[in-house]
């Protein structure tokens, strides 16, 4: 303890008077430590932990599977911003003067928020720096993608292209194609979607929002003669077109083109227009509560999964092409981004294929 009328307070694993002067918690201890002894003593304790084994990889192939998706969904939480950007540096598709077109990682967010470590925004001025020097200014988005969503993702260089292409977005002139693994398939092979979406308080013992369906009108009955009466004036036109590219295992493959781009529109459109959510899609597999997917058994049987441990499973859905239109001489940048690798491995797992002609 420290003397009567003294103060002392600790530093790791010792005690510090006031004027800087640090003692051991034994009487018996030698010369007190420096600054610079206790700085290269907790630099030691850090060397120790980092030559630790990393945590084993599960032998059972159950728990292996789920060890897998447990890292995939934390792996960019915890990098160093510098080593973000040169992951996103690495994965780049395109660039030319004005553009970069990168390939978005699975849960990495564009933009910061409560409980947010890393995100595209916060890394955009380093990677303009690593692809055009010091002096480069930030790389600028021109559109955004869900935070477990996948795939192409287009930046600009600068402030003046940004605004163009985010025009060419809101006016509907830039072609976009997604791939995504659902659970079960659609009764037509082949169909548009169009119906408005709203976002709305989903009031349970865990009140939350979600976008979900507004359809257009409702049919009245009155006085013997039926009428269209028009609800929500406040919805979004969502149009979604679609076509089943293969089945089986009670999933689907789906290629889908957003004619549109209301917020979630696809996950939307695909649980309660279609009736098959994504795989992956905990959010918007259900309307009343926030709950893990439930699978059929077939699917867990070939995912390799038990359903308890369902709520690993990523979003399936992956930003496969983009075409951009080019200039006024009606030339096109066409972008196409390969899926995951674990969005591959679940199609390998589920008998899932891809026609000759999408997969090129």
């Amino acid at each position: 303890m420290a003397a009567r009328g003294s103060v002392a307070w600790r530093v790791g694993g010792f005690a510090v008077k006031p004027g800087g002067r640090l003692f051991s918690h034994s009487q018996s201890a030698a010369a007190p430590l420096t600054a610079e002894q206790l700085a290269e003593k907790i630099r030691a304790q850090k060397r120790e932990q980092e030559k630790k084994p990393a945590r084993e990889v599960p032998k059972d192939p159950l728990l292996r599977r789920v060890h897998e998706l447990v890292q995939l969904s934390q792996q960019l939480q915890r990098v160093h911003p510098n080593v973000l950007a040169k992951a996103l540096k690495n994965g780049i598709l395109y660039q030319n003067k004005e553009i970069v077109v990168i390939n978005k990682p699975y849960g990495l967010p564009v933009h910061g928020g409560p409980g947010v470590k890393s995100c595209i925004t916060d890394v955009l001025p380093i990677l303009a720096k690593m692809l055009d020097g010091m002096k480069a200014e930030p790389l600028h988005l021109c559109h955004r993608l869900d935070k477990e969503t996948t795939g192409v993702m287009v930046l600009a260089r600068d402030q003046e292209t940004a605004h163009r292409i985010q025009e060419l977005f809101r006016t509907r002139q830039v072609e976009k194609k997604y791939w995504a693994i659902c659970v079960g398939a659609p009764e037509q092979t082949d169909g548009v979607v169009e119906i408005p979406i709203i976002e709305k308080e989903v009031e349970s013992h865990q009140p939350h929002f979600k976008m979900t369906l507004a359809p257009n009108y409702r049919i009245s009955h009155e006085h013997g003669k039926t009428f269209k009466v028009r609800q929500h004036r406040d919805a979004h036109v969502a149009v979604t077109r679609y076509r089943v590219l293969s089945s089986a295992s009670s999933c689907s493959l789906l290629k889908l083109q957003p004619v549109t781009g209301v917020k979630h529109q696809l996950r939307v459109h695909l649980a309660y227009g279609l009736g098959c959510p994504v795989l992956g899609d905990h959010k918007y597999s259900h309307w009343s509560k926030l709950a893990p997917q439930k699978l059929p058994g077939k699917a867990l049987k070939r995912l390799g999964l038990e359903q308890v441990k369902v709520r690993y499973l990523p979003l399936h859905l992956h930003a496969c092409e983009l075409t951009l239109p080019e200039g006024e001489e009606e030339k096109k940048i066409h972008l196409v981004c390969r899926p995951p690798r674990f969005f591959s491995r679940s199609l390998k797992r589920l008998n899932l294929e891809f026609p000759e002609a999408e997969d090129k």
